[in-house]
């Protein structure tokens, strides 16, 4: 029975991943748990596991594409099995499109012949590839109001938002559409609005932009009105600049700073704090060894700890309709890397020493330079801490990570009379 290798949700706000590196080539036995391809997701490069045992038989996807969650990649069967049905239809579209923001993912339906991997639901257009005849296109469906969901939780820049279920073309609201949709549209010239989704809801994907801006041209035309096909927004001049794609983290960064500067209310309080008696015990512990040396970030990160576990209406989320206080001090630390920024999490702060702070501190933030961190290594702080005194910088103004009441910026520590 073959298995569909799919890109799965490797974190808790992915929406599409890019495959980095294929492990295993066509041919290749493989069996369940082996790892086939590193996927770069908006936190980190994780692994892709197999979910079935076979012979890897056809890859889909190639090195450096990002796709959806839920597209098809590759497929794993046996040696003699018959995989045209599973694979045909599957490029260069994606075959599936990633689950609406804010929405809980349906759980994968039984299959014949071949079993879906993966978290992400076999979409409808896998299904009809499957069957191997074409279905006739079907209206896009309405998508039931849900209720209110808490904000799934990240460690760039927050929780992604939840959202009202998709509109349809016509009802004068903005059509809900994946982010790469988006992007493909703006390239385009092509109004979202003019456009019916054929993803979950009613969401619009990628296929259904690429159909659209394909369609444009002939529609023009045939209408006889001299209508012409949208102009290109920029003009390419050899030599003048140069294109560099986002990274998914990047991708994250940017929606994130937008989501968390517009609609969260913010005000800034900035004070001074006498940091001599901190810097005399830094020196002292510095001068055991180093198993004592600690940084001036690990001091801040306990001091915070402490005085939250005193202020639960600090150490909180913001919930829309209540406000939820915590019992336990969860600490997100921002580390910057090539690609942006990403706040590994020390769970617990105020429970451990300065010393198991420091060290586990310093575990994380390698990981976050190289990428390693797992989903639960980044995410469910309950405030954050930035900390841009190394570079000298006295004062900044860092951004709230939703759905967190608040963030603490920290500045350089300087001799002052």
């Amino acid at each position: 029975m073959a298995t569909k290798v799919v890109m799965e949700a490797l974190s808790p706000t992915m929406e599409e991943g890019r495959l980095v590196k294929w492990l295993k080539n066509e041919g290749d036995q493989v069996k369940s748990g082996d790892v086939l391809a590193e996927v770069e997701t908006d936190k980190a490069v994780m692994e892709l596991v197999a979910r079935g045992d076979g012979i890897l038989k056809k890859r889909i996807a190639g090195e450096g594409d990002s796709s959806p969650v839920g597209t098809l990649l590759a497929v794993i069967a046996g040696a003699d099995e018959d995989i045209d049905s599973l694979v045909a239809g599957a490029s260069p579209a994606p075959s599936s499109a990633p689950p609406a923001e804010g929405a809980a993912t349906a759980p994968p339906q039984p299959e014949t012949p071949a079993q879906s991997q993966g978290e992400a639901s076999t979409a409808p257009q896998e299904k009809e590839a499957a069957v191997g005849a074409p279905a006739p296109p079907a209206p896009p469906p309405r998508a039931a109001p849900q209720p209110p969901l808490p904000p799934a939780r990240t460690s760039g820049f927050g929780a992604v938002a939840s959202s009202p279920p998709s509109p349809q073309p016509g009802d004068g609201r903005r059509p809900r559409s994946s982010p790469l949709a988006r992007r493909i549209a703006s390239e385009r010239g092509v109004e979202l609005s003019q456009v019916t989704g054929s993803g979950p809801g009613g969401r619009i994907i990628k296929k259904d932009i690429e159909t659209a801006a394909a369609a444009a041209p002939r529609t023009a035309g045939a209408s006889g009105k001299g209508a012409k096909a949208p102009e290109p927004r920029f003009i390419t001049r050899e030599g003048d600049y140069q294109d560099i794609p986002l990274t998914q983290i990047r991708k994250t960064i940017a929606r994130r700073l937008t989501e968390s500067i517009g609609p969260v209310p913010t005000f800034y309080l900035t004070a001074e704090w006498d940091a001599e008696r901190a810097s005399e015990m830094r020196a002292q512990l510095k001068e055991l060894g180093d198993d004592y040396k600690i940084s001036f970030n690990d001091i801040v990160i306990k001091a915070v700890a402490n005085a939250l576990a005193d202020h639960p209406e600090v150490n909180a989320w913001w919930m829309g309709d209540h406000v939820r206080h915590f019992n336990r001090v969860h600490i997100a630390m921002a580390v910057a890397i090539p690609e942006g920024l990403i706040t590994p999490v020390i769970f617990d702060a105020d429970r451990k020493s300065i010393g198991q702070i420091s060290a586990e501190a310093r575990q994380l933030a390698g990981l976050a330079r190289q990428r390693k961190l797992a989903p639960e290594q980044y995410t469910g702080s309950t405030f954050s801490v930035s900390n841009l005194g190394m570079f000298g910088i006295e004062h900044f103004t860092a951004i709230i990570n939703p759905p967190e009441a608040g963030i603490l910026a920290v500045g350089a520590v300087e001799p002052k009379p």
